[in-house]
């Protein structure tokens, strides 16, 4: 059913498409018979599939990457549809209205998405008190970052506001400082920013008395010492973690017309291409670490054949994403039932 009615959305601006998918799963979760159905067809429940990192047990280890719920506007209706936890945002101190658009494009020979959405979101106040009102019980990650217009040497004010604008209602962060849509940002993976960065983040923790999991989102397109860095830098700091990986930057290998991808022009690629670097970097700081850095694998998880393969490679949990967008609302229960 889902790939006819893929066919169709697929003729439609994708952001536009967003928005007004997201809508009509709104509109039937207002339902009660509707949302019955949904919970029951969408979720599948094994205690088998049960992780518990940080002290905190997630149901099952599929969860919806950031970027899909920027403001925590869809928490009830994301949690019928099975997953295992919700990571909102990037969510940035102030609100911002993002990079102009079109900004959000399909590479369908890929079962790719190319997108430079320059974190538009509501500011961290508004994602915060959509959060702070009933929900359905289900576990959200913050991811957190820096306003565009923010200079790198201010950067670690607005990770704090963010942070400190959603303590009381997320269950861990992650610090992005990977995406390829926000001028300079990818230049705070340095060892030297970051480790500020992180370093007050923690202090902040301690002080705000609920020791929050804080993870660090890392890029693809690092090299093999910049890793290691970052292996260093997440022991020193005591972090509890990284997702591996963001959107890449690097177009090769791809299978779309070259004059398609050129004509989009810069922002990172998700999906498909992305799976076998993604498995790369887990394995490799997983292994370099020797198992002690735990790690949430998202690139390229379509299936629960992809999902098993990330976590072989040493990932305690995987998100999906450009996923989601492909194989439709399914995807969770579907790599659920195959894990």
């Amino acid at each position: 059913m889902y790939p006819l009615i893929r066919k169709v959305l697929f003729r439609r601006d994708p952001e536009e498409v967003h928005y007004w998918a997201m809508a009509k799963l709104q509109a039937a979760y207002r339902i009660p018979l509707l949302r019955k159905m949904m919970r029951s067809m969408f979720t599948y429940k094994k205690t088998s599939l049960e992780r518990t990192l940080w002290g905190i047990t997630f149901p099952n280890p599929v969860g919806l990457a950031a970027g899909f719920d920027k403001d925590a506007r869809w928490i009830n209706e994301l949690s019928c549809l099975g997953f295992g936890f919700v990571e909102i945002g990037t969510v940035t101190p102030l609100a911002q209205p993002g990079n102009p658009k079109p900004r959000l494009f399909r590479l369908p020979e890929d079962k790719a998405v190319i997108n430079r959405m320059g974190f538009n979101n509501e500011g961290a106040t508004a994602a915060a008190e959509r959060l702070s009102k009933p929900h359905e019980r289900i576990i959200v990650g913050g991811n957190i970052g820096k306003n565009k217009d923010t200079p790198n040497e201010n950067a670690i004010d607005d990770y704090e506001k963010a942070f400190i604008a959603l303590y009381e209602v997320v269950d861990y962060y992650v610090v992005n400082v990977s995406s390829p849509n926000t001028p300079g940002l990818r230049a705070l993976q340095d060892k030297e920013p970051l480790t500020r960065i992180l370093n007050r983040l923690q202090v902040l923790n301690k002080e705000m008395g609920k020791n929050r999991p804080i993870l660090l989102k890392i890029a693809p397109d690092l090299t093999n010492d910049q890793l290691d860095d970052i292996i260093s830098l997440v022991t020193d700091t005591q972090i509890q973690g990284v997702v591996a990986t963001n959107t890449t930057i690097d177009r090769s290998g791809l299978k779309s017309d070259a004059s398609k991808v050129e004509s989009i022009g810069a922002g990172g690629l998700s999906g498909k291409p992305l799976s076998n670097r993604a498995t790369e970097v887990v394995k490799y700081i997983h292994e370099k670490s020797a198992g002690s850095i735990k790690i949430i694998a998202a690139g390229g998880i379509f299936t629960g054949a992809d999902a098993q393969e990330k976590l072989d490679a040493g990932a305690s949990l995987v998100q999906v994403y450009t996923g989601f967008i492909y194989e439709g609302p399914a995807i969770a229960s579907n790599i659920c039932k195959a894990l």
